[in-house]
């Protein structure tokens, strides 16, 4: 309906039965109804309309408590950053092996190939941190917007959990670390053994 007030008043008959009643306005005016309505029933009679019950509905999504909820999301969202961070970086390095070995063989120092998988991990680092930073940004201004329908009253501006980003931004780090580590480990073993296996 696009708009009503809904009447409880006790009964006219004399018996203490509550009638309830629905009255559609049409879509407008719905509280100026209402106010009419209250002033010539009096205070026997409960009346509400539908703002007022949206309001109400909206003030009570805001009321339930979502820590838990919210503890789980971002102890996943953390082991995500990690293992997709750690995870491409290995692959990537996994697939040039061969690429490791030739160089090796045509005269790259240890040091050179260290510095070679350490600066594709610290690019990595940056460029998945920034563009996660900024898909984040773009995304909580966009649920700001989304909610400020629905949440009475409305978010007023973004709650940035330090504490969280800082964890994500280690666990993130430390993946990609490690998984550098690793790769200059394989990429010192000897480029014929290397190769062989290829």
């Amino acid at each position: 309906m696009a708009g009503a007030a809904l009447c409880r008043a006790p009964g006219t008959t004399g018996s203490d039965a509550v009638g309830a009643f629905l009255l559609d306005t049409g879509g407008t005016h719905q509280r100026q109804i209402a106010a009419q309505l209250r002033a010539k029933l009096g205070t026997g009679a409960t009346i509400t309309d539908l703002t007022q019950t949206r309001g109400t509905v909206g003030t009570s999504l805001t009321s339930v408590d979502l820590a838990g909820l919210t503890r789980i999301e971002l102890a996943f969202a953390v082991l995500l950053a990690a293992g997709a961070g750690g995870l491409v970086l290995a692959l990537g390095l996994a697939e040039r092996r061969r690429t490791f070995a030739i160089v090796t063989v045509l005269g790259a120092r240890t040091r050179q190939l260290r510095g070679m998988v350490l600066t594709e991990a610290l690019l990595l680092a940056v460029v998945g941190l920034a563009g996660g930073a900024l898909i984040g940004w773009a995304l909580s201004q966009m649920l700001v917007k989304v909610l400020t329908g629905v949440f009475d009253p409305p978010p007023a501006a973004l709650a940035v959990p330090g504490g969280y980003l800082t964890l994500t931004a280690l666990a993130a780090l430390i993946a990609v670390l490690a998984a550098a580590l690793n790769g200059i480990r394989r990429a010192r073993r000897p480029a014929v053994e290397e190769l062989r296996d290829l």
